[in-house]
This record gives structure tokens, C-alpha cells and sequence, in this order.
């Protein structure tokens, strides 16, 4: 069905493109719990938690400068 004619002044809206999904929102979620929640139980859980949340952040801000 072709779309009718638009009145004037209007254009029509430019398609929508999503961004492909990704594994890093859930990795630096990940991080950022077990940074909390290490100084609960050890602080080695802490220090793994901010290096993968760092990395995670890395890689999700590499991945939207690349896109």
C-alpha cells in the first residue's frame, strides 16, 4: 500500500536503525555488583569487580565510537 501525498511542509520521517546488541551493558552490570558487593565478603571480589566493570566500559564506549 503506497503511502498518500504529505501536506505541504512535512517530509517523511527517516527509518529508524537500532544499534546491534551487545554484551557489554550486562558485563559492566556484572562489575559493578561484584565491586559492591566485595567489601561485604573479600576484597579481592571488589578489585576483580571494578577491573571487569573497567573493562566492560571500555569496550562498550570502543564499541559506540566504532558505530
Amino acid at each position: 500500500m503506497q503511502p498518500g501525498p504529505l501536506p505541504p511542509g512535512w517530509s517523511r520521517p527517516l527509518p529508524e536503525r537500532l544499534p546491534r546488541p551487545t554484551c557489554w551493558p550486562a558485563a559492566l552490570a556484572l562489575g559493578a555488583a561484584m565491586a559492591l558487593l566485595g567489601p561485604v565478603t573479600l576484597m579481592a571480589v571488589t578489585i576483580v569487580g571494578v577491573c571487569v566493570a573497567a573493562v566492560a566500559l571500555a569496550g562498550w564506549i570502543g564499541e559506540i565510537v566504532r558505530d
